[in-house]
């Protein structure tokens, strides 16, 4: 891991375990409440993993905070600027891609905004998240097909996409330029309890 990554998997670590103390969870009750190994657990407050998001989606949810809350500083701001090349880089690629977290709300209501690049050949698949979630997206660079739960749809630059996030769903580059796009993320009622409902 490089140094920003090192650093942001040290925050993240320190956050879920000082949220999992707040609630008096041990590992294992962090683990089960968040369908994840209790190594996992230790490794992501230790800072030596670099999960998933999907995996950091479900302990933020089992904690009841959102993913925001984990990559960032938990003092609470009415207005909170992240500047160009701050946001928490969640998703890395051999072909150059990224996903960064630039933005976001805190639970139970959690909105994201990702900047999401993709080189060519790149691809991101992504597990259904909580009942409810909805994802909008839109392509400033390149050209990217996005599958929702088995339906492909190509999108050009200024194109724009609504979709349910609570299905499978994933982003690919089959171009031979990179793709850029922005992507919002809702998903209501973090900590709630709806996952386990869906059972993902």
């Amino acid at each position: 891991m490089d140094e920003s990554t090192t650093t942001l998997s040290l925050a993240i670590g320190a956050r879920v375990k000082q949220e999992r103390q707040n609630r008096g969870w041990t590992l294992n009750q962090l683990a089960e409440a968040a369908g994840v190994s209790r190594r996992m657990i230790v490794n992501v407050e230790q800072g030596a993993a670099n999960p998933s998001v999907g995996t950091l989606l479900r302990i933020s949810d089992a904690l009841g905070v959102g993913l925001p809350a984990l990559v960032e500083s938990p003092r609470p701001k009415p207005v909170k600027v992240v500047r160009s090349g701050e946001g928490a880089t969640l998703w890395r690629s051999g072909q150059g891609g990224r996903g960064v977290l630039v933005a976001g709300t805190e639970s139970p209501d959690v909105v994201e905004l990702w900047d999401w690049t993709l080189g060519p050949g790149d691809s991101h698949g992504s597990e259904a998240h909580a009942a409810g979630t909805k994802e909008l997206l839109q392509v400033h660079v390149g050209s990217l097909t996005v599958d929702v739960a088995g339906q492909a749809v190509t999108l050009e630059v200024g194109d724009s996409l609504t979709f349910p996030g609570d299905v499978a769903h994933s982003y690919a580059n089959s171009g031979s330029e990179p793709a850029r796009f922005s992507l919002a993320v809702f998903e209501p009622g973090v900590g709630s309890g709806h996952r386990q409902e869906t059972g993902s």
